[in-house]
């Protein structure tokens, strides 16, 4: 098995999180909310994203996801281990659900269990999970992972009132 160095580890998801964002600076049929440019502090620091690692490292790295993804979920257990091990990488993430339903599902389950400090572990669980999501894998995945179903579904929706 290759071994991905901390260094290339954290220059391809570099890569591919300005390859995402510049993407979508060209989407067509901006409305005028959408006008509003985001800054890169915006981004980085935006308080409604989980974040992983330490919280005041010295390397930020935002990671635009979706739990269906299979390059995300090859990309994961790399990623972890270089927040992990390095101490001082900060990981903002993303959800990104681009692929159906059961993605929105999934990402809105996680985001609850963010409201509940219990982000990471639902993350986590999601990510290592194989092949489609559907609405019955996620609420075994998240129950196998000792997370209350129910109660991230009402964290989510009270956190979006906020």
């Amino acid at each position: 098995m290759t071994r991905i160095t901390r260094r290339e580890a954290l220059t391809g998801t570099a890569a591919a999180g300005l390859v995402t964002m510049a993407g979508f600076s060209f989407w067509p049929g901006q409305s005028a909310a959408q006008d509003q440019e985001l800054t890169v502090e915006d981004v980085l620091f935006d308080p409604a994203n989980p974040v992983m690692g330490n919280k005041d490292g010295d390397v930020t790295i935002v990671e635009f996801f979706d739990y269906q993804c299979p390059y995300c979920k090859a990309n994961h257990p790399i990623l972890k281990d270089v927040v992990e091990n390095d101490g001082n990488v900060r990981l903002v993430m993303k959800d990104w659900p681009i692929f159906g339903a059961p993605s929105i599902l999934a990402a809105q389950l996680a985001l609850g269990a963010s409201s509940l400090g219990q982000y990471k572990t639902a993350s986590d669980a999601l990510m290592e999970t194989e092949g489609r999501l559907s609405k019955e894998l996620i609420h075994d995945t998240l129950t196998l992972a000792d997370l209350d179903v129910s109660a991230l579904e009402k964290a989510y929706e009270d956190s979006r009132e906020k």
